[in-house]
């Protein structure tokens, strides 16, 4: 086994109990250690990355890893962080968000070779649990411990229903480790109250020590929670422009905490850039184009970053129009534009389309002639010479 390195200093937010301990754990021979996610969503995106690429690392070490898809935990769905509670889902709806994730995940880690990542599903055993054993599980927590949780304090306060089944989530949860017999679990911080339940039922059911790593949340592009319902995620398979182009959409204040969260570069070339900033040797446009590049890099490769590199400077600096490539395509004819939008995957649903078109920010260019379509169910025609730009980075072009 591989030398700890930079295994627990980097992107590493807090290790329980101790690092000290895991430390001497990890000198005794390799470990297994799990990651779970919920598929409440289909896209893997940046943010799920920083944990797998943590996770890249123990398995280069030669540690056991284990992706837990929560297909029984998420057609629930994790209360953290929530004013409410989830929307629940059919487990035909969870299996089809999952299903491409092996694919997506592939890009960071290894699904062959010597030591391969093994994935799981834990309706496996959740789903054959009988009444008796839930309610056996649930004796060894208590209504107090669920309490503490802020947000459930929130909701309190704010006299919001909290269901009894929020409160069997993090049960479930902690006997997945039970059950896959880990010595490790792995997450963001967010899910901490989670991984801890894991901790508490391995020492009363298994009488094991179970280590928590947590690492810290990658925020959204504009700065508030990474979420689809925001538009503001980086897909780990987004196509190298439409990454190149979302990266530049950044919010400045928050360059250097994706240079260290979302790239691979050391960290004193990270630390090297962030004085250039602050000293204005290089400026923030400068330093964002090249976070963009380090990350088309590091999922689509050199080339591709170049290219999206180039693309990007030809539209957005020299004033060169639409790009070549774009993943917004629609067919040619007569649509509402509401319609181009959402159809062309532009924007992800109706309402945020009409929000967009209703604040100009739409414009049609039809040969040398643009226009800002003023109503969200105006007619327009696309045509092979008609393009459609949405914001600054978005652009809708005609099929074939």
């Amino acid at each position: 086994m591989k030398c700890m390195g930079k295994l627990l200093v980097r992107n590493i937010a807090e290790v329980l109990p101790s690092r000290e301990n895991f430390e001497q754990r990890l000198k005794k021979g390799p470990i297994k250690i799990y990651f779970g996610v919920d598929p409440s969503g289909s896209v893997i995106h940046l943010g799920h990355a920083v944990v797998l690429w943590k996770l890249r690392e123990f398995q280069n070490a030669g540690h056991k890893v284990v992706l837990l898809v929560g297909d029984f935990t998420g057609m629930i769905g994790d209360p953290t962080d929530r004013t409410a509670a989830r929307k629940k889902l059919t487990h035909q709806q969870v299996l089809e968000n999952a299903k491409t994730y092996k694919e997506q995940i592939s890009k960071i880690l290894n699904f062959s070779g010597k030591n391969p990542v093994e994935i799981k599903f834990n309706s496996e055993w959740l789903a054959k649990l009988s009444f008796a054993e839930v309610i056996e599980l649930a004796s060894h927590l208590t209504a107090q411990q669920m309490l503490e949780r802020d947000f459930f304090q929130q909701r309190l306060k704010e006299n919001k229903p909290i269901h009894l089944h929020e409160f069997l989530y993090p049960l479930m949860q902690g006997y997945d480790s039970v059950v896959m017999d880990v010595d490790a679990e792995i997450g963001g911080t967010d899910q901490t109250f989670n991984m801890l339940i894991g901790r508490t039922l391995m020492k009363t059911l298994k009488k094991k020590e179970k280590f928590v790593i947590t690492v810290p949340l990658l925020e959204g592009l504009d700065g508030r929670k990474m979420s689809k319902s925001f538009n503001n995620f980086v897909a780990i398979t987004d196509e190298p422009q439409e990454m190149f182009g979302k990266v530049m959409s950044l919010n400045d204040n928050l360059i250097i905490t994706y240079f260290k969260l979302a790239t691979q570069i050391p960290d004193a070339e990270i630390q090297s850039i962030e004085r250039e900033v602050q000293l204005n040797d290089i400026s923030q446009l400068e330093a964002k184009k090249r976070l963009a590049w380090e990350i088309v890099k590091l999922y689509h490769g050199e080339k591709a970053a170049n290219n999206a590199k180039d693309e990007f400077e030809r539209v957005f600096q020299k004033k060169g129009g639409a790009p070549q490539e774009t993943p917004f395509q629609i067919e040619p004819g007569e649509w509402n534009i509401t319609d181009v939008l959402v159809k062309s995957g532009a924007s992800p649903s109706r309402s945020d389309a009409k929000r967009i078109i209703s604040s100009g920010g739409t414009a049609v260019v039809v040969g040398l002639e643009t226009f800002t379509p003023t109503s969200p169910n105006q007619i327009i025609e696309i045509t092979p010479d008609t393009y459609i730009r949405v914001g600054k980075k978005r652009f809708i072009k005609p099929k074939g």
